[in-house]
């Protein structure tokens, strides 16, 4: 996969139709989805349980973009292997779940997939800094992680161009996750933000039935996006 700095808008499916994923995923890459974010948590780093490597390999077949892991767990150097052979593209890891966030970020490398490291809005920026040539995601959290539909977290945006310029000419995603919307898009966008995951805003109002509505949420996000930068 090449890379580019074009919006790429990730579903998240931690808000789609929990028996019924198969579809769910077939139907936004349908409407316009360019990634396909899988949130794993752990119900111990943070308070919510989801899915296993065993869910992510029944996802994989119906995934024709790209699947993009984001793993909500400590800790997770014992379960990279897994979630690679599961069929992640990418895997991105907490920098807050341990203590060796550059080892993690070797680790995934050397299993052929890209590699992601993730900052809580809690967490300053600067704490990537050393990891940056090492990484092909950086991705920032505009809320606290552990449940969808949560109101978004306004320090990500100066966190956010202040990543950019840090990133610089480096072939580096910057991915937001949290409270995206057609509202904060456009400011994300003009800070450097490349991809923007959304749950809720993409799968509001919408089903397998009425999949239009999808692509209705995914193409406004976008527009929204795009017409920040100019």
């Amino acid at each position: 996969m090449t890379f580019d700095r074009s919006i790429k808008i990730a579903p998240s499916i931690l808000s789609a139709d929990f028996a019924n994923f198969g579809a769910e995923i077939r139907a936004i890459e349908a409407e316009g989805a360019d990634w396909v974010h899988v949130d794993v948590m752990d119900g111990h780093f943070v308070p919510n349980l989801t899915f296993g490597p065993p869910a992510v390999k029944a996802f994989r077949p119906h995934v024709k973009t790209f699947m993009d892991v984001h793993l909500m767990i400590a800790p997770v150097d014992p379960y990279i292997e897994a979630y690679v052979e599961a069929g992640a593209d990418l895997i991105s890891a907490h920098v807050e779940a341990g203590p060796h966030i550059h080892r993690t970020l070797q680790a995934i490398r050397a299993q052929g997939v890209k590699a992601g490291v993730v900052i809580n809005p809690g967490t300053p920026v600067e704490a990537v800094a050393d990891v940056l040539d090492i990484c092909d995601l950086v991705l920032l959290m505009t809320v606290n992680p552990g449940f969808g539909g949560q109101k978004f977290i306004s320090s990500g945006v100066a966190k956010t161009r202040k990543l950019r310029s840090m990133i610089g000419d480096r072939p580096i995603h910057i991915q937001i996750d949290g409270g995206v919307t057609t509202d904060t898009a456009p400011l994300l966008a003009a800070a450097g933000a490349d991809v923007l995951v959304a749950g809720s805003a993409v799968f509001k109002g919408g089903s397998v039935d009425e999949s239009r509505v999808y692509g209705e949420n995914i193409r406004a996000i976008r527009a929204a996006a795009e017409a920040a930068r100019g």
